[in-house]
């Protein structure tokens, strides 16, 4: 999109009165970008984000001869800003990157960390003795906050790949919080979702509901308070946030919550301490990888579970022809297949400093095949299923098993994604959350951001044989899953989606749809979503019940209207996705209406 365009739509975009925070756009205010368009097509870069600032601050760093890692940090730093009850440096995520000079993808994990002093009943309620209501109770907490890592995420990319500093990077978003971004509905809906939430806090009251209403929409949001907190970060580094007087603030908020005085709400308080944010470390290891029908399919090794789950799920279906089918008994196959993955996932993921993860065998196209074998393509099986016999498996029928594995699913969907590719061809796909809609509810007082309830992923009860058990210092089990695919060794498509455990079967179904069903990358996004994790019923998008409800129930599956406690909105994921044709045109793909619709944008447009 040009900027004069982009000008004339901020310029257009409806203005209203505000009180604190929020006001109304100056008429000599720097143009806003507001403009969301789902799918550009170009050159020299692009990005893809749920957020047009976001999208754009990635734009400019790519038009000022930044490169991929550059702009992926800028535009995670102004959803830091644009989109804080999902991302910002209160928590953390997983960083995927293709290099195009060495032809290696590489990782970072920097999931938040259980504080040293966390014990095995943290979510136990000693009033009686049971577990936590989860929501609001424990998600509004200090003893779910883990240690951020998003920081430190940051200046390792930076540090390894970038070729721009920590204070270039985060210039662009340290601007939008200090001149303001134009709210809109989603803004203003996520705030009144979590309205009983943030006014547990004075802290977050007095920033997201001044006058103890959300910004209206159309209205002007500031964020003073992040834009010195970025400055100072700027100046100082990591050792600005994990040491010093903030890193005693963030401490201060776990240990001692800032809860406003009429609040009914427990806000448990937490363990983590200055030294817990002092030792916080990112972990380097090698991604997933699988191979799938030519393409070269690369994820998140664990403490995510995305890329084994999506490594597993692609080597089951590639027993199958899906492209020869129709569409209903490819879905089939689909939903059969991560039934079994996700089987495996919850008997034997976790984080690997702290359980033995079988990663390659989950990973590896004979266990694949050994799980396939589980599969009758005309009937579903009765769910759960168990998982494999990741010791014993040669890819022959029959295939031993084991005992299934009761899970509760606790992981949140408010999490975002972002994509960018540059003009060298180097290609980042990086996730980042802080949990729940909102995180934890807290705001460090005068610093502007939200810390995150990312512990909560943990499983709530203790159990010594689960590998998503409760244990200091380590990382929570995740669904994100940050996805990069090669064909011939040659970058082809950067993808990924926030939806918590739907993270999984969002991706894939959308690596499904692009790769077997014949749909181009927008199509393929577009494309109404369904996921089934091992649950007796498969939570689908009122749209895909109405395609395919009826040809998916006669091979014995039970379609559920997605939406819960978790997922008010009846949608599943929100894709940000650039794909590389072989000519080096770029596609940024994004959402067309989840989420409030996504923001793709190129450096060079083709008209």
């Amino acid at each position: 999109m040009s900027r004069a365009r982009l000008r004339s739509v901020a310029c257009a975009a409806v203005i209203a009165l505000g009180l604190g925070a929020f006001s109304a756009l100056p008429a000599s205010a720097e143009p806003r970008h507001t403009q969301k368009d789902p799918t550009a097509i170009g050159t020299g870069g692009a990005v893809s984000s749920v957020d047009p600032e976001a999208s754009a601050a990635g734009i400019e760093v790519l038009r000022k001869g930044g490169n991929a890692v550059d702009a992926a940090v800028a535009t995670a730093a102004a959803l830091g800003v644009t989109e804080p009850y999902s991302a910002g440096i209160g928590g953390g995520g997983y960083f995927l990157y293709y290099d195009a000079k060495s032809g290696k993808v590489s990782t970072i994990d920097g999931r938040e960390t259980a504080p040293a002093g966390i014990s095995h009943d943290a979510f136990i309620d000693p009033a009686t003795g049971d577990p936590y209501d989860f929501t609001p109770e424990l998600v509004t907490s200090g003893v779910a906050v883990g240690v951020p890592g998003t920081l430190a995420t940051w200046q390792r990319a930076l540090d390894n790949w970038g070729s721009q500093n920590l204070k270039q990077v985060l210039r662009p978003a340290t601007q939008i919080a200090s001149r303001g971004f134009v709210v809109d509905e989603t803004f203003r809906e996520q705030t009144l979702d979590n309205k009983e939430r943030f006014n547990a806090f004075d802290s977050t009251s007095q920033l997201f509901l001044p006058g103890g209403d959300a910004p209206q929409v159309g209205t002007i949001f500031k964020n003073p308070d992040l834009a010195a907190t970025y400055r100072m970060l700027a100046k100082q580094g990591l050792d600005g946030f994990y040491e010093g007087p903030l890193a005693a603030e963030i401490t201060q908020s776990v240990q001692a919550p800032p809860t406003s005085d009429d609040t009914t709400l427990p806000v448990p308080a937490g363990t983590l301490s200055t030294a817990d944010l002092a030792g916080y470390e990112v972990v380097e290891q090698a991604p997933t990888t699988v191979n799938y029908r030519g393409y070269e399919v690369f994820g998140m090794a664990p403490s995510s579970s995305g890329g084994t789950t999506i490594g597993e799920s692609l080597n089951i279906l590639s027993e199958f022809d899906l492209s020869a089918m129709d569409e209903p008994d490819a879905l089939h196959l689909y939903f059969e297949a991560t039934a079994l993955a996700y089987a495996d996932r919850g008997k034997f993921v976790g984080d690997p400093a702290f359980v033995q993860v079988p990663t390659q065998a989950l990973t590896d196209k004979l266990f694949g095949a050994d799980r396939a074998c589980a599969i009758d393509p005309q009937q579903a099986a009765v769910k759960p299923v168990a998982p494999g016999d990741v010791e014993n498996y040669d890819g022959r029928c029959p295939a031993d098993t084991g005992e299934p594995v009761a899970e509760q699913d606790t992981e949140n969907i408010s999490t975002t994604h972002l994509s960018v590719v540059d003009r060298w061809g180097n290609m980042v796909s990086y996730t980042l959350t802080i949990e729940q809609t909102g995180g934890s509810g807290m705001v460090v007082p005068g610093r502007g951001f939200l810390l995150n309830n990312e512990l909560t992923d943990f499983s709530t009860v203790y159990d010594p044989a689960d590998p998503n058990r409760i244990d200091p210092g380590k990382r929570p089990r995740s669904s994100m899953a940050p996805t990069i695919v090669l064909q011939d060794g040659k970058p082809v498509l950067a993808i990924g989606s926030p939806g918590g455990s739907t993270i999984i079967t969002t991706v894939l179904q959308t690596l499904v749809n692009r790769i077997d069903l014949g749909m181009d990358i927008s199509q393929a996004i577009a494309a109404p979503r369904a996921s089934q994790r091992n649950t007796a019923a498969v939570t689908a998008e009122p749209e895909f019940i109405d395609a395919h409800g009826a040809a998916l129930e006669a091979f014995g599956h039970k379609l559920t209207p997605a939406g819960d406690s978790f997922t008010p909105q009846a949608e599943i994921g929100a894709v940000e996705a650039v794909e590389i044709a072989a000519d080096g045109t770029l596609t940024a793909a994004a959402e067309p209406s989840r989420r409030g619709g996504g923001s793709a944008m190129v450096l060079e447009p083709i008209d």
